[in-house]
């Protein structure tokens, strides 16, 4: 019972007799006589072998293990596709979110020129003899001056990448 339960353990942790043996500082032969029923560990190296198994004593004792099937292909095919989609679908999502942003940040655009169209620059009538009001006035202006000269860039940059977000089928 013990030796299966040494050699089950040790291939369901991916382990190579030899390389139990380093873990363990013993020679590889000495794994080799457990699996084999040729000898046992004394209660130190049984304690220590629980220990790098990471298998209480008892299981290795007398508990009967099953020993475990390691994935297939086909399970970790199915994994893979699973995380595939998911990834897909993160992608999909962060495209329409930064399709729709795009569409947003156009219309924000055309609404602030219609605005300014339909205000027709009201500070230029504007008595700045009062501070308060030159400050409202330079400060419109310059936000209008901004607006003119830098909006139309980014309405372009903004329409190439609403083409290139696009949804395609």
């Amino acid at each position: 019972m013990l030796n299966e339960n040494i050699k089950i353990i040790r291939k369901s942790k991916g382990l190579s007799q030899q390389e139990l043996a380093v873990k363990m500082n013993i020679v590889r032969q000495t794994v080799s006589k457990w699996e084999q029923g040729l000898s046992v560990p004394d209660s130190d190296m049984l304690i220590f072998l629980s220990e790098i198994l990471e298998t209480p004593v008892s299981t290795l004792l007398g508990e009967t293990v099953i020993e475990t099937e390691m994935d297939t292909l086909k399970a970790i095919s199915e994994k893979l596709e699973v995380i595939n989609l998911q990834l897909a679908q993160r992608k999909t999502k962060r495209r329409n979110t930064i399709h729709w942003s795009l569409i947003s940040l156009c219309a924000i655009i055309g609404i602030v020129f219609a605005v300014l169209l339909a205000l027709e620059s009201p500070y230029l009538g504007w008595n700045y003899n009062d501070p308060e009001t030159a400050v409202l006035g330079v400060a419109f202006h310059s936000f209008e001056w901004l607006f003119v000269r830098t909006a139309p860039i980014i309405l372009v940059g903004t329409i190439i990448g609403i083409f290139l977000t696009r949804k395609k089928d």
